[in-house]
C-alpha cells in the first residue's frame, strides 16, 4: 500500500486519475490487478489535497463500468472456455475452484452478485466475463454493474477521505500518525464491507450446497 501511494504521489493529478481508472478497468476485464489498493491509495492522497475526492471516485467508477462491460463482451464471445483459459494463466486467482465458487454465487444471486461483487475480489474479477458467458441480459448487467461500481468507488473514496481529514485535524502535529490512522481506517472500511458481503454470500452458498446434498 505504502509503495503504491508513494508511486502515485509523484504523478500529476490527471495521471493519477487515469492510472486508477486503468487499473480498476483492467481488473474488471478478468485480470487480477490490485484495483482496490490503487483506489484506496489514490483516495488517501485526497486527504492531503494532492487529488480531488470526486475525480478519484469518478475515475474508479468509469474504470469499473467500462472494464466490466468489455469483460462482459469478451465473456459473451469466448464463453466458458475463455474463463478456463484465464484459470490456467492465473491458477492462484482464477483456478477451477474460484470459477466454480463464482458460478455458484451467480446462479443463486443473479444480477445481485454483480452489484455486491464489487466488494469481493473474486467476483470483482469474474463478474464481467462470467455474466457474459452465462448470457445475462446486458441491460440488467449494466444497471447492476453501474450501481455497484459507483457505490463501491464513491463509498470507498469518501470514507477514506473523511477518515484522513479527521485524523489530520486531530493530529496536526503528528502527520505520520495521521497517515497511519488514515491508512488503517481506509483498509478497515474496505475489509468490513468485503467481509459482510462475503459472509452473506457464503452463507447462502452453503445452504444451497446442503440442499443439493440432501436432495
Amino acid at each position: 500500500m505504502d509503495s503504491v501511494q508513494h508511486w502515485l504521489s509523484v504523478l500529476p493529478p490527471v495521471a493519477i486519475y487515469i492510472v486508477v481508472a486503468a487499473v480498476v478497468g483492467v481488473e474488471s476485464l478478468g485480470i487480477p490487478l490490485p484495483g482496490e489498493i490503487a483506489l484506496v491509495a489514490a483516495a488517501l492522497l485526497t486527504a492531503t489535497g494532492v487529488t480531488n475526492v470526486w475525480w478519484v471516485a469518478i475515475a474508479a467508477s468509469l474504470g469499473a463500468i467500462v472494464g466490466d462491460s468489455i469483460g462482459y463482451a469478451i465473456g459473451r464471445r469466448g464463453g466458458r472456455s475463455l474463463l478456463e483459459w484465464l484459470g490456467r494463466k492465473f491458477p492462484s486467482h482464477l483456478g477451477p475452484p474460484h470459477l466454480a465458487k463464482a458460478e455458484q454465487i451467480f446462479q443463486r444471486w443473479g444480477v445481485w452478485a454483480i452489484f455486491f461483487g464489487r466488494f469481493i475480489a473474486l467476483l470483482r474479477i469474474f463478474a464481467g466475463p462470467l455474466a457474459g458467458a452465462l448470457r445475462v441480459r446486458y441491460v440488467k448487467f449494466l444497471l447492476a454493474n453501474a450501481a455497484g461500481g459507483i457505490v463501491w468507488a464513491s463509498g470507498t473514496t469518501v470514507a477514506v477521505y473523511e477518515i484522513g481529514k479527521a485524523a489530520d485535524r486531530w493530529l496536526q502535529n503528528f502527520s505520520w500518525v495521521a497517515l497511519a490512522v488514515a491508512v488503517a481506517g481506509g483498509i478497515a472500511t474496505t475489509l468490513i464491507l468485503r467481509h459482510r458481503t462475503k459472509k452473506s454470500l457464503d452463507a447462502t452458498s452453503d445452504e444451497d450446497s446442503e440442499a443439493s446434498l440432501t436432495g
